[in-house]
């Protein structure tokens, strides 16, 4: 099983044990002045320890204008070296090949993070940062070209054992390959030849300053989803050229700064959705090629190594969730392994927290500080609520000794995730309600479902602690018929029942993630749907790159968005809407309304329990409704500290 996966593979001097290869993935565990800790130093040791033949470390800036964030690792001098070691040895303690990135931001960042105007090949300014951008003169471009050489010796002195030059994701290297960036008419610009000009030089420079001998490895954007943008077949024109002047290794990703969708790829998109392009240029060069994008299974990686796809794969996001990944797979324990659902959880935390955090895995960021210690005062533990924040309490709490009996209402495990993994684009979050499952039974949980929990079964269960983790339930407007009108259904009845056969037209009241995923769902069934939503924005609790994701989808199955609008009352035929820039009232008609205007906390039983004079303990909506996030990482703090 999985022999292509585990079979060793050689580059230059390099021989990789296995075919499993963590990408350069921003850990936001850099502080602020560049300097490394030892958050940073675990963070990379856990992932080499995890059984991947190679880790590369994040996107290190060659230069002081070239960072992206405040948070981002240096390279461009000699300070830095003394961190940048410590990883590199961390890595290598665990049997793991250390590989380092080197980059530099170009357009892709902004005065408030460099201090003065971004570097760009021409005067086209970032289309998501926006702001005005500094044009390269030959004499910038050619210190910077030294400057990646000058990283590259650094990256070698710190006890890397490959170098990868970053290409790709929208950076300056790749501003100058792209004509979507690049529209410059020297030397510098105009056709492949000239575009690639700046990329030959870069790697010319550091195969000067590391030898021949040293591995060399170059991640590229092969596809860039924008008109006039890179494809693959250009893509591989490219390679063919860095390959000529000393690339050993090509790592093949996609997307730049206007389509972030294609770099960090969102739940709705398929699984492996780039070995395509990885398999049209491994056949067109003669270089190993490593494949990324989505790849979240070791089934999935053999496949594309068995299929002759790609020589190697990228596994990020799969190794922040579960940095054991290689090892369990090696010895067969797929049903052990926290699969990464693709939630890009790790990418909004960073830009609205300014740290990466996991769904699926809360350690991530905390791997010291949650350890998981034996308890020496085994307790009788009771959990009410077998959602996602009650399950991942009652394992930890299980693993550690002790007795942890849990109770849920209905027939299945899962809670909100197993409603919202109905949807064909979520069905992937069913991976992780197994993985709790799994985790409850091996670590001896006892089960109870379908039976209802009342302050009297408690006080005569005796526990010595308890859990709630009872959930919330829906908060519908205070609005006439909302209900009693007969067309008004709720979510777990449109997931669970769906259209029953038909097409009815349909309002969507409420356009945060929940209204705009069932507005989704039932635009693929073919029903006519509006989405009413008060605020001026749809999905704005949702993702960036996944927001993006949906409402292009949305916009393209035809359904009508109302911002700014209030609902006021649902007849037996339809809905009347106010919208704020009319003063009139307008009658939708509508065969169902489905009403996602938001969750509240179930208290219910704390109150009545709260009294008791038992340890009481609440976890995740039944105390704020909030995300499945939140109440995984509450349940998992407290497992551990009880």
């Amino acid at each position: 099983m999985l022999e292509s996966l585990f079979t060793p593979i050689s580059i230059k001097n390099l021989v990789l044990s296995n075919r499993i290869v963590m990408p350069g993935l921003a850990s936001f565990l850099i502080e602020a002045d560049g300097s490394i800790t030892e958050k940073t130093v675990e963070h990379y040791r856990r992932r080499a320890a995890g059984g991947p033949a190679m880790v590369i470390m994040e996107a290190c800036s060659v230069a002081e204008e070239g960072i992206v964030s405040p948070h981002q690792a240096r390279i461009y001098d000699d300070r830095f070296l003394e961190g940048l070691s410590r990883i590199a040895r961390s890595m290598k303690s665990e049997g793991c090949i250390p590989a380092v990135q080197i980059h530099h931001g170009g357009r892709q960042t902004s005065p408030r993070v460099i201090g003065r105007k971004p570097f760009a090949p021409s005067n086209l300014p970032c289309p998501t940062i926006r702001g005005e951008v500094e044009p390269m003169k030959i004499e910038d471009i050619h210190a910077i070209v030294k400057k990646f050489g000058d990283a590259a010796e650094r990256a070698v002195a710190a006890g890397f054992e490959l170098l990868e030059i970053h290409g790709a994701h929208g950076y300056l290297i790749n501003q100058f390959l792209s004509p979507f960036s690049n529209i410059r008419e020297d030397e510098y610009g105009g056709d492949l030849q000239g575009r690639s000009r700046f990329a030959l030089e870069i790697v010319r420079e550091v195969r000067k300053k590391i030898g021949s001998d040293f591995p060399l490895s170059f991640k590229i954007s092969a596809q860039e989803f924008v008109p006039g943008g890179l494809d693959v077949e250009e893509s591989i024109e490219i390679l063919k050229l860095v390959i000529r002047e000393g690339v050993d290794l090509v790592q093949v990703s996609a997307g730049n700064d206007a389509t972030p969708e294609w770099i960090s790829q969102p739940m709705f998109m398929n699984v492996a959705c780039l070995a395509d392009s990885s398999a049209a240029v491994r056949k067109a060069v003669r270089v190993p090629v490593m494949s990324v994008g989505r790849i979240n299974s070791p089934v999935v990686a053999d496949k594309i190594i068995a299929d002759g796809m790609a020589d190697l794969v990228c596994i990020g996001r799969g190794l922040l969730a579960d940095p054991n990944m290689p090892n369990k797979a090696r010895e067969g324990r797929l049903d052990d392994i926290r699969t990464c659902i693709a939630c890009n959880t790790c990418m909004e935390s960073i830009f609205r927290k300014g740290r990466i955090e996991c769904l699926v895995n809360p350690a991530l960021g905390r791997e010291k500080e949650m350890v998981v210690v034996p308890t020496q005062a085994p307790r009788r533990v009771m959990v009410v609520g077998g959602g996602p924040g009650g399950l991942d309490f009652a394992w930890v709490a299980a693993q550690r000794g002790h007795e942890v009996h849990l109770f849920e209402r209905k027939g299945r495990l899962g809670g909100q995730l197993l409603l919202g993994s109905v949807t064909s684009y979520k069905r992937e979050v069913l991976t992780l309600i197994e993985y709790q499952r799994r985790q409850a039974a091996k670590y001896g949980v006892h089960l109870h479902v379908e039976q209802e929990v009342t302050p009297g079964f408690i006080k005569d269960f005796a526990p010595q602690v308890l859990v709630l983790a009872t959930g919330s339930v829906p908060d519908l407007p205070p609005v006439p018929g909302v209900n009693s009108s007969p067309i008004v259904r709720t979510l777990e009845d449109v997931l669970q029942n769906g259209t029953q056969g038909g097409k009815p037209r349909t309002v969507v009241v409420g356009g945060g993630a929940t209204g705009c995923e069932v507005a989704l769902h039932l635009s693929d069934e073919g029903c006519p749907v509006t989405i009413v939503e008060k605020m001026m924005r749809i999905g704005a609790n949702i993702e960036t790159v996944t927001r993006k994701v949906i409402l292009s989808r949305l916009k393209a199955r035809g359904v009508t968005l109302l911002t700014g609008t209030d609902l006021m009352r649902v007849e037996p035929d339809g809905v009347t809407v106010r919208s704020r820039e009319d003063t009139e009232d307008k009658f939708l008609e509508a065969d169902q309304v489905v009403v996602v205007t938001g969750m509240r906390p179930d208290k219910s039983l704390f109150e009545q329990v709260k009294d008791m004079g038992i340890p009481v303990y609440q976890i995740g909506d039944c105390l704020e409704s909030r995300s499945a996030k939140a109440a995984i990482l509450e349940g998992a703090m407290i497992g551990r500290k009880i």
